[in-house]
């Protein structure tokens, strides 16, 4: 009995996952493509200003932010340079702890949050044009379950 028949379970489990890490890297591609060329935003930079938008106050810290970006904290810092210096994101000091620092998004960031969401939605809508509405229901469950609470 070969590796393939003796466990088709896992093998269905590679599949899916090596499938969803291609439809991972199209979809980034793609975002980062209309995103940049519409709203001059990355992606990544998109997917930042969405965690900050959806935190309490508009306001995370930086390692809280970088946990939820898989970043480090050094990387969320390189990140948010660009959007700090463009007024999309502010730097500031907790008022309790001079230690800890908060990103937050501000009015200009929440605008072009607003305008590139429609486009990301748009892009989203026609990447998936042909997945019927139940099977998106039961994918989003799996993926929840695998990121985790929280994702």
């Amino acid at each position: 009995m070969s590796i393939d028949q003796a466990n088709p379970a896992g093998n269905a489990a590679l599949d899916f996952c090596l499938r969803l890490a291609r439809a991972h890297a199209t979809i980034i591609r793609r975002l980062d493509t209309v995103l940049g060329g519409h709203h001059g935003l990355s992606f990544g930079d998109f997917m930042l200003l969405q965690h900050l938008s959806k935190a309490p106050g508009g306001r995370l810290r930086r390692v809280d932010l970088a946990e939820r970006q898989g970043l480090t904290a050094s990387g969320v810092t390189r990140t948010l340079l660009p959007l700090e210096k463009t007024g999309l994101v502010a730097r500031l000091a907790d008022e309790r702890d001079a230690r800890v620092g908060f990103a937050a998004i501000t009015p200009a960031g929440h605008e072009l949050l607003d305008n590139a969401m429609l486009t990301a939605r748009e892009t989203c809508a026609e990447l998936l044009r042909h997945a019927p509405q139940d099977g998106l229901d039961a994918l989003t469950l799996v993926l929840g379950n695998i990121a985790g609470p929280g994702a």
